[in-house]
């Protein structure tokens, strides 16, 4: 079930009994947990103006401890060293400024955290825009940047997997699917977009219309904007229970806040991004507005002149309500010996 933000950091809070007194690396996982909790609180009540600042430094923070507590660092690979991250075009549209990591295998905290959460590192060609990684933020679906075509989160219902019957299929009700997809109507314009989705691959069916041309997609309506399928995968030969359909649904998903999506991979990666790191990348770039170029965010939040104002102030909203539970999440995936997010 997904807890709220206070019940995450009771949590992380908790965790930390003990740990003070320990050798250095326990001591710098309670710390920075200490110090990504302030930063956090400081967040809830500041404004716009400094908000972005105090969310990503207590990200930031948070990133520390989670390195800290990764049961697969060795010797010194929890001490991260810089932010690992850089942003350039902010002469640009807010939407197309562009994002780079530093390169694969250095030290800095989004690269090092994006190899622990198998998330991926771009190289220098390879351009991400801001637009792009927002998108693949869940509370990014009511507040776009833009008008332009994008790929969102796709929810993934756990709902048809309550069953102890052993079945051949995982069947999973998948939301999100922008109307251009749904009024198209056919499987062509299904699996076009279906390809920006890594964690959709090698699906078997779905459910089908009664009527007319038997291949096209049988969509349900539950909210403007966005249709809903039932999709099915199959099992292997030997499984089909419960738990195991459980199982394959979380290897090709990734949890946010205690749902399931599948979420695309941008700018022709060949993986998605996972959420803490879109958040990290995103946030990043919204604190270096605040902090290098005032007058700039100063116009970008001007709810009276910018219509990215109203996007921003909402997404910064959620940050402060969302990253507490996703930051526990991560320290729950990263402190016991991963698992493959792959499937045979």
């Amino acid at each position: 079930m997904p807890i709220e933000a206070s019940e995450a950091w009771a949590r992380l809070r908790a965790s930390r009994l003990g740990r003070a007194n320990g050798g250095a690396r326990a001591k710098a996982y309670a710390t920075a947990l200490e110090q990504a909790q302030q930063m956090f609180r400081a967040a809830e009540v500041a404004r716009s103006e400094t908000r972005p600042l105090l969310a990503f430094y207590g990200l930031s923070h948070a990133g520390r401890a989670i390195a800290a507590a990764a049961v697969s660092f060795d010797g010194e690979d929890w001490n991260l060293t810089s932010q690992g991250i850089h942003a350039s075009g902010y002469h640009l549209d807010f939407a197309d400024i562009e994002i780079c990591p530093d390169p694969a295998g250095t030290a800095g905290s989004f690269v090092r955290l994006s190899e622990l959460l198998h998330s991926p590192v771009w190289g220098d060609g390879t351009v991400v825009r801001l637009e792009e990684v927002w998108n693949t933020l869940p509370v990014s679906l009511e507040y776009p940047l833009t008008d332009r075509e994008r790929l969102t989160p796709l929810y993934a219902s756990r709902a048809a997997l309550v069953s102890t019957d052993f079945h051949s299929l995982l069947t999973v009700e998948v939301g999100n699917i922008p109307d251009r997809v749904v009024n198209d109507g056919s499987r062509v314009a299904l699996d076009r977009f279906l390809a920006g989705y890594p964690g959709t691959a090698g699906y078997a069916d779905f459910a089908h219309r009664r009527v007319g041309p038997e291949d096209r997609p049988d969509y349900r309506r539950r909210q403007p904007g966005a249709g809903w399928l039932s999709m099915h995968w199959r099992m292997l030969a030997e499984t089909g229970t419960e738990d195991q359909r459980r199982e394959r649904l979380y290897t090709m998903t990734r949890n946010y806040a205690g749902r399931h999506y599948f979420f695309p991979a941008i700018a022709d990666l060949q993986q998605e991004l996972h959420p803490l790191m879109a958040w990290w990348a995103a946030l990043y770039v919204l604190s270096m507005l605040a902090r290098y170029r005032p007058a700039q965010w100063a116009s970008l939040i001007d709810l009276d002149g910018s219509r990215n104002a109203v996007p921003i102030e909402k997404m910064l909203e959620h940050a402060v309500e969302h990253l507490p539970v996703l930051i526990t999440e991560a320290m729950e995936e990263v402190a016991i010996s991963p698992s493959p997010r792959s499937y045979p």
